[in-house]
């Protein structure tokens, strides 16, 4: 928040922070008997994407930064397992996940060219 530092100019970045906000929006609609297990592991998870993002960001090598990156994209994946696993035990409709489903193949396209763009320089 207080560092100017180039990742927070990234669009995936703020596509990211519109991913958690909408994480925490779909976390509340879970039973209150949830919100220790599924609620807590949905935000820790959103919140690691962001988190690995900003710090991959200030690794020195290309390899090094393709790995945060990789890390953030599989902490997408696993908010859609936890929210997949919601649907299926109804708690959520498909109705109530769908943005966060928008968001999250935005945000995974996103990761998944910057790798790629990351990979091409390594070569």
């Amino acid at each position: 928040m207080f560092l100017n530092l180039n990742h927070k100019k990234l669009k995936v970045y703020n596509a990211i922070r519109e991913m958690i906000k909408e994480v925490y929006k779909v976390s509340l609609l879970l039973p209150h008997d949830e919100r220790f297990n599924m609620v807590q592991q949905l935000r820790r998870v959103a919140l690691s994407v962001k988190l690995n993002l900003a710090e991959g960001s200030t690794r020195r090598t290309e390899p090094e930064r393709i790995r945060y990156l990789e890390i953030a994209r599989g902490s997408l994946v696993e908010i859609d397992a936890a929210v997949e696993t919601a649907f299926d035990l109804n708690y959520l409709t498909l109705e109530q996940l769908e943005p966060l489903g928008l968001l999250l193949n935005k945000c995974f396209a996103m990761l998944s060219k910057m790798m790629m763009a990351k990979k091409e320089i390594t070569i």
